[in-house]
């Protein structure tokens, strides 16, 4: 009997009441489920906390649901809008681009561009054969006639490469020409390759041209009975300035072309100018066709944009400055960001349904591959409590599904322990249809800058522990603070990161309060913006987390399902852009850290990320400022010195990643110091950005910049912020059934924040402007 299978995912992961939205479902070994709407309240399963925690509830969609496999459309390519079939060519042709491949000797064909069926062999293409070289064919619907390059391609080298097909005579030309400089390959010119190719033949037939074929920039359509048509055969690199012309271009006219000249006018079907639609505001995903017909493009599964071209010079490192030598578009076989399953299920929020983490419980046989939620978030129609938990979902999308836990060499060094795999973890690994996280490379070595909601997130689940570390991480560990706020009975609602992105300030205004997740590493510059003036203008925040307000991330405005990021030359990261390929198609921004952009989260919250070790967690100890009139009500009810001596992530309070207070990255003067951490192990290693040189000793127990400083400052019009530092607080605080002292803290200062009027020790704070 087969193993049975569930996933699933929304089309919306942040929902009012009244609004409706869809469950996408797979299944396998199954073909029913019993689903049930539950209301998620505690995910961690370990010993010292109250375990896992849901509350079903009463709604017509629970029941019985009919499920079924479904199928993922995997690799980035372009679709060719034709409707009168322009490109259905019946007459001699020339196709031609610049290329940039990452795996030509990938061991299976490659489109590169052309109208081509691979089941049917109905067509034509420019494309890579398995060994490497370059190849044209044509399919007459039941044999294909080939025609290769002398030399094999190299990888990530720019070169110029066309086709010509007489249709009368059948002759074909294959020209193939390096166009690498001193800045655009991996190699330069004191290598003494050749890259040049120029060969001919006649073939036998001409191609058949079907009217439902379309014409595929990285890839051709494919058929399978049980999912119908599908594109294949998808190319991994770059692609610069793709056309189709009539006639057989001469010679002469390809060279010129090759040196950066265009073609004749008159001859022109499509001319794709990768350089053209740049803006302030980014690149879409539509790539305009400038020829005559004007047979667009558009992305599936995010081909990315805004990258450097086969004429790139190296004198800028932005698309909007040099936009001509911004013409490279990178495709990958593995890439996703829209599963597109069908919708299985539409559920209207009800009107009575409170704000929270809700899911859809599927289940069908035994296993945790028989089990599945599939998360949502509902927010009210209107605020209508004091408190708000923004959930940190921009980071939920950036470690969605991510491999780093198996593929990392340096992971186990890092953690100090062997990843601990679950069935979950090896299914997501095995199966490219999950899609990958912006900590993993696709197969070619390029780092992922796109990731999305619009796909099972094996990892976003209630019960989920990361393998490389064994605790809970990201949405199971933040459910720790949505078990604390519902023991100790908040009332509070629920917003996402993407309703802060879309609304801004308003989005969060109405609250008194705002508490944070463990771990809101990514943020927009509309979440920032919004954030930083929710303080200014009164508001109070909790940040309860570490390394938060770190990197610079992207949406297209009618795209907030899939987040995008380019890693820079700072930071704790996984991998590095490419020289040149710095800010966001979709927005037109420098990515990168926030700190590299004047905006270190020390200015925001008053601390920022100093430190990582993922093998044990310690606990605060009592600074002198926390004495001090003005914020001593923190502390109160706290015995003694120690704060957070328990916790579910590694025992302690203070731990995994930590922020520490730093005047000289913009901390506020008058900021207190309420508790610091230390004695951590040499497992707890110093962030990159923090060096100039490296040196021996940059490790927990010889450098004093590894803490946790758990601070508080005051904000105009009666705002505050008070931070913890650290990842590891949020699951502290259900420890010992949430009797802590690291909870009283917190405890203490939710408090206070949601009650109106001054602030507690707000008499005092004439003595904290002594500064000015």
């Amino acid at each position: 009997m087969a193993e049975i299978k569930l996933f699933g995912y929304t089309n919306k992961i942040s929902v009012k009441q009244g609004e409706e939205i869809d469950f996408h479902v797979y299944a396998d070994g199954t073909d029913v489920a019993d689903a049930n709407l539950v209301r998620l309240i505690h995910g961690d399963e370990h010993p010292d906390g109250p375990g896992f925690v849901e509350e079903e509830i009463d709604n017509d969609i629970n029941g019985k649901w009919k499920v079924e496999k479904q199928f993922t459309q995997i690799g980035s390519f372009l679709k060719v809008n034709d409707p009168n079939n322009e490109l259905s060519i019946e007459q001699d042709f020339t196709i031609f681009g610049y290329i940039w491949p990452t795996v030509p000797n990938k061991g299976s064909r490659q489109c590169i561009f052309g109208r081509f069926d691979v089941k049917t062999n109905e067509g034509y293409c420019l494309g890579i054969a398995p060994n490497g070289y370059l190849e044209f064919w044509v399919g007459d619907g039941k044999e294909v006639d080939y025609l290769a390059s002398e030399l094999p391609l190299q990888k990530q080298v720019w070169y110029f490469v066309a086709a010509s097909f007489d249709h009368k005579t059948g002759k074909v030309n294959l020209y193939q020409e390096g166009v690498l400089n001193r800045y655009n390959s991996i190699i330069g010119k004191v290598v003494p390759f050749d890259y040049r190719s120029h060969t001919q033949t006649t073939f036998r037939f001409r191609q058949k041209n079907r009217k439902d074929v379309p014409f595929v920039i990285s890839g051709g359509l494919d058929f399978h009975e049980k999912r119908g048509q599908f594109i294949s055969d998808t190319y991994a690199g770059k692609i610069d300035r793709p056309a189709v012309c009539g006639g057989v271009l001469s010679r002469d006219e390809l060279d010129n072309i090759c040196s950066g000249g265009m073609p004749p006018k008159d001859s022109i079907i499509a001319y794709w100018d990768t350089t053209e639609g740049f803006s302030e505001k980014g690149i879409s995903n539509t790539v305009i066709d400038i020829g005559p017909n004007k047979l667009n493009a558009e992305g599936f599964n995010h081909p990315v944009r805004g990258l450097t071209g086969w004429n790139w010079t190296g004198k800028n490192d932005n698309f909007r400055l040099a936009p001509n030598e911004y013409g490279g578009i990178e495709f990958h076989p593995d890439s996703l960001t829209d599963a597109r399953w069908k919708v299985w299920k539409t559920m209207k929020i009800p009107e009575s349904l409170r704000s929270g983490v809700y899911a859809i419980r599927l289940k069908a046989g035994k296993g945790e591959l028989g089990e599945e939620y599939i998360v949502f978030f509902v927010r009210p129609k209107k605020p209508k409590s004091k408190l708000c938990f923004l959930v940190p979902t921009a980071t939920y999308l950036a470690y969605a599904n991510e491999k780093l836990s198996f593929d990392a060499q340096i992971i186990q060094p890092m953690t100090g322990q062997p990843p601990i795999i679950t069935d979950i973890d090896i299914e997501r690994y095995k199966n490219p249809e999950f899609g990958l996280s912006t900590y993993d490379s696709f197969d070619d070595g390029s780092g992922v800058c796109f990731s999305s909601y619009k796909r099972p997130i094996l990892n976003m689940r209630p019960k989920y522990r990361i393998s490389s570390m064994g605790i809970t991480w990201c949405f199971p560990a933040d459910l720790s603070i949505i078990g604390w706020l519902e023991h100790n009975q908040y009332e509070y609602d629920v917003i996402t990161d993407e309703d802060l992105h879309k609304e801004g300030l308003d989005a969060i205004k109405p609250y008194k309060c705002v508490i944070t997740g463990t771990h809101p590493e990514y943020t927009s510059e509309k979440m920032l913006d919004a954030v930083e003036d929710y303080i200014s203008e009164g508001g109070r925040l909790v940040y309860t987390g570490g390394n938060g307000f770190y990197w610079v991330v992207g949406f297209y405005d009618d795209e907030p399902w899939c987040m995008e990021v380019r890693k820079l030359d700072a930071g704790m990261r996984a991998w590095a852009a490419r020289p040149g390929e710095y800010y966001l198609q979709t927005t037109g921004e420098r990515s990168g850290l926030w700190r590299g952009r004047g905006r270190a989260p020390q200015k925001l919250t008053g601390v920022g990320f100093i430190a990582e070790g993922f093998e044990t967690s310690e606990q605060y100890r009592r600074m002198p400022d926390s004495w001090h009139r003005t914020v001593s009500w923190i502390t109160e009810g706290v015995e003694g010195e120690i704060i957070g001596d328990q916790g579910l992530a590694y025992g302690g309070a203070a731990g995994i990643e930590l922020d520490r207070y730093d005047l000289s990255l913009g901390t506020p003067p008058h900021t207190k110091i309420i508790a610091s951490s230390g004695g951590h192990s040499d497992n707890y290693v110093l962030v990159t950005e923090e060096l100039l040189y490296a040196y021996a000793g940059l490790v927990g127990s010889l450098d004093y910049r590894i803490r946790s400083d758990m601070t508080y400052f005051t904000a105009p019009k009666n705002g505050a912020v008070f931070c913890t530092g650290s990842i590891a607080f949020g699951q502290a605080l259900p420890a010992n059934n949430y009797n802590n002292s690291a909870s009283t803290v917190f405890k203490n200062v939710v408090n206070a924040f949601i009650k109106d009027g001054e602030l507690p020790g707000g008499k005092w704070t004439l003595e904290e402007k002594q500064w000015k």
